[in-house]
């Protein structure tokens, strides 16, 4: 008899799986076709899934432009050989409800590092209610470099951390099958 709970998660991991294209269908794609064709890309192992996080992580943090994280997410992985379906999710951190978190983040860092990003005027801009004009003169002028580089500093950090994250999940979680499998083949070694 099967428990609720274990029920509950096939549902949501086929709904999951059949939204996900496969690679076959991949391959039709004339823009998608070069990275499909690699199977070593698409592959769930101990190497290619930390890097696929770290590539999406730093892409998705960096690049901060919708849609375009996904597609250099994907391009990058090709180089460091990471999985591209991690990458792509891994790029999701960065969305339209944490972005404003982010950008703040990285001028506080690029300030700190030494580059002027004139936080008094970002605050100002905030409490007037700037429209969009203001506000890119305020990027342009002063607080552009404090934010490229706050950025990098944030998504190389993020990158490096997702990195390893992901190689003790992956360690846990092929030991916690491990087990499993090991006390199912012991179970039925007992009952015959």
């Amino acid at each position: 008899m099967e428990d609720s709970g274990s029920g509950m998660k096939q549902g949501i991991s086929s709904k999951v799986q059949r939204l996900i294209p496969t690679r076959e269908t991949l391959v039709k794609s004339r823009f998608v076709r070069p990275l499909a064709a690699r199977p070593e890309l698409w592959r769930y192992n101990r190497r290619s899934v930390p890097r696929g996080i770290a590539v999406g992580l730093f892409v998705g943090i960096f690049a901060m432009i919708p849609g375009v994280q996904i597609v250099g997410a994907a391009l990058m992985c090709v180089p460091f050989r990471g999985n591209v379906p991690l990458a792509a999710a891994a790029t999701l951190l960065s969305n339209p409800a944490t972005t404003p978190m982010i950008l703040l983040a990285a001028l506080w860092v690029g300030s700190f590092l030494g580059l002027n990003a004139d936080l008094a005027t970002f605050q100002l801009l905030i409490d007037r209610g700037a429209g969009l004009g203001e506000w890119a003169n305020w990027l342009v002028s002063s607080a552009a470099p404090a934010m490229v580089l706050g950025l990098l500093v944030i998504s190389v950090v993020s990158a490096v951390i997702g990195y390893f994250a992901s190689i003790v999940i992956w360690r846990w979680w092929t030991g916690r099958r491990r087990r499993q499998r090991l006390s199912r083949s012991l179970a039925g070694a007992q009952r015959a």
